[in-house]
């Protein structure tokens, strides 16, 4: 599992966030003043499954590279997908989550829920690594 950096204009989010969920992340990355966990992101589309929130603490920070693995999402087996209870959905796709981000539509907070094989691994980006393409 490689981790790598993308220009955060390239991610495209699937889902709103929680505003208290990010304003905690928020603090937590300045004190550590770092990225301590990878985004996962699609490799083709750059559709974010795992690391919404991460992703808008990097807007709001102002940073233009984010660190992330990227999976074949459509493709792998071992990415699985569920919908949260209260998501008033009764089903969810790979497709459909893809489709959502490349419409620059949002799903409700809490309606995705991504299962992955693979760990994410722990990592420490320095956020003046990230401010810069």
């Amino acid at each position: 599992m490689e981790v790598e950096l993308v220009p955060i204009s390239w991610l495209k989010p699937h889902e709103e966030v929680k505003p208290g969920n990010v304003d905690s992340l928020h603090d937590i990355t300045l004190r550590w003043n770092a990225y301590t966990k990878p985004l996962l992101v699609d490799g083709h589309t750059g559709t974010i499954l795992d690391g919404h929130h991460r992703y808008h603490v990097g807007l709001r920070i102002g940073l233009l590279r984010l660190p992330v693995i990227k999976v074949d999402y459509l493709d792998d087996e071992g990415i699985e997908l569920d919908i949260w209870p209260g998501s008033n959905l009764e089903a969810l796709t790979k497709r459909e989550v893809v489709e959502m981000a490349l419409s620059g539509k949002l799903y409700p907070p809490k309606t995705s829920r991504h299962r992955y094989s693979d760990y994410l691994p722990a990592i420490a980006v320095p956020l003046d690594s990230m401010r810069s393409e």
